[in-house]
Parts: C-alpha cells; sequence; structure tokens
C-alpha cells in the first residue's frame, strides 16, 4: 500500500514538472547556455552543448527516458538518477544533490550546473554517448547559424584544449 501512495505522489510530481517544461528553440537555448557560462567550458563549445541537448532530448525540459538497469535519465541533459540526482527510486551517487524532477522544468540553472559537473568528471562530455556518436569531432558551427550570439567560439582553440 504504501508503495502505490509512492506511485500516485511521483505521478503527481511528474505531471506538475510538465506543465512547467519547455522545449527551447535552438538559438534561445544557445543565448540561455551562453550566459550561463558554458561556451568554453572544459573547452567545449555552446555548439557542444546544443548538439548533446539535441540529440538526448530535443531540447525538451521534460524528457525522461528509462534504462535496463532500473535508472532513469531526466531533463534536457538527460542527467541519469544512478549518478547525478535522486528520483526516490533507483540507489543513487546524487553527485548533484538534487531531486530529479528539478531537471523537467523551464528553469535550466540547475540542469546547466549538474551538467557542469558531469563535464567536469574525467569523462568529459564523452559521459554523453550521443555526444561522442554524433558530435564529436564534427564541424558544429551549424549549431550556431543563424543565432545572433555575442561571442563566435575559436573552434580550433577550443578542441586543442581537450
Amino acid at each position: 500500500m504504501q508503495a502505490w501512495g509512492m506511485v500516485v505522489v511521483t505521478l503527481a510530481m511528474l505531471m506538475f514538472a510538465t506543465v512547467d517544461a519547455k522545449i527551447y528553440e535552438r538559438c534561445d537555448l544557445a543565448m540561455k547556455l551562453e550566459k550561463a557560462g558554458l561556451n568554453g567550458f572544459r573547452g567545449y563549445s555552446t555548439g557542444d552543448w546544443l548538439c548533446m541537448a539535441h540529440y538526448e532530448s530535443g531540447f525538451d525540459t521534460s524528457f525522461v527516458d528509462h534504462n535496463p538497469d532500473g535508472s532513469s535519465e531526466y531533463g534536457i541533459f538527460q542527467l541519469n538518477s544512478a549518478w547525478w540526482c535522486d528520483n526516490g527510486v533507483t540507489p543513487t551517487q546524487n553527485l548533484c544533490h538534487m531531486e530529479c524532477l528539478d531537471l523537467l522544468n523551464r528553469h535550466i540553472l540547475d540542469d546547466i550546473l549538474c551538467a557542469k559537473q558531469v563535464v567536469s568528471s574525467q569523462n568529459g562530455m564523452n559521459a554523453w554517448e550521443s555526444w561522442t556518436r554524433h558530435c564529436s569531432g564534427h564541424d558544429l558551427s551549424e549549431w550556431l547559424k543563424g543565432c545572433n550570439m555575442y561571442a563566435k567560439p575559436d573552434a580550433k582553440k577550443i578542441n586543442s584544449q581537450r
């Protein structure tokens, strides 16, 4: 009976979280990421972050994916419940010290802070398989085309820092 109550509470919280969700437009997200200091962070460009977020969530803050190991991935950057956040269900390291449901709303500063922690780990952006498969080693300038960005990164300088 207690488990059923937990399911009802979790579903109610997910419904609330998705009401405050947002699917970002590419350029809006690019400006938000740049403003939050991700351009050049640990040697990765805004293009890296946009490419990864596109392949992970389609820029959808409410996206949740369930893995075969029982963990789930949350939000625009698909942060895993076994490592980065607590979903109240799976065992977790909770290295970002946050609830996974907090990753499902339009307010992505907490997502960005957690993603910075992921990138600061030894794997860098390789922590996201989609980045490795679709973004690493590719020309990412297309991700910023048409966006009125203040700073265009020098891709050669950024790539040489990795």
